[in-house]
């Protein structure tokens, strides 16, 4: 889950797109965490709906912000890993659950690098970019201890996911607003 705010910041019509970011991960955390053991292939499909909403979402963003900004190609590459992940995930459910963790952890970090870089680059466009920094290092931090971890059973890694993106996609959600006052602004 990652955004950048530049090619966004410019128009306060693409704030939404965040917006929905945010909510869909707070829906996949709640949803984790209601029924962490659930079976692999829920956790799989929710995944892959998950990764595609969000890669979409970011994709929106990016393109609708390349108008405004010439720095749109983090989020759209950002989106483009978030898709291709979702996509395999929803089309290829028998690879199993050792495969799912290392492709969620792999996920995960180039995610969270991506936010993090962008988060770095916006400390002199918004105020605030802390929150995409706290983003970025969290899902960077779901993909490390997944990594050290990863036999830990996939009910533990699900209620990981779930943690992981109810506070991201709450982080994601507010940061979506600070968006839209910052662009009515300086708009």
């Amino acid at each position: 889950m990652t955004m950048v705010l530049p090619q966004i910041a410019g128009r306060s019509s693409n704030w939404w797109a965040i917006a929905l970011r945010g909510i869909a991960g707070i829906l996949l955390g709640l949803l984790a965490l209601a029924w962490p053991g659930v079976t692999v292939a829920a956790v799989v499909t929710l995944f892959g709906l998950y990764a595609v909403m969000d890669g979409v979402f970011a994709i929106v963003a990016a393109l609708r912000g390349v108008r405004e900004h010439d720095r749109w190609g983090w989020m759209l590459a950002e989106g483009a890993v978030s898709v291709i992940a979702g996509l395999v995930a929803l089309f290829m459910p028998v690879l199993g659950a050792i495969v799912l963790t290392w492709f969620i952890a792999l996920w995960a970090i180039v995610t969270g690098a991506l936010e993090m870089g962008a988060a770095v680059r916006l400390r002199k466009i918004i105020d605030h970019e802390w929150m995409l920094m706290l983003a970025g290092m969290l899902s960077l931090a779901l993909g490390l201890v997944i990594v050290v971890q990863p036999g830990v059973g996939f009910a533990v890694i699900a209620t990981w996911i779930g943690a992981y993106a109810l506070v991201a996609g709450t982080v994601t959600l507010v940061l979506a607003f600070r968006i839209r006052k910052w662009a009515q602004e300086h708009g």
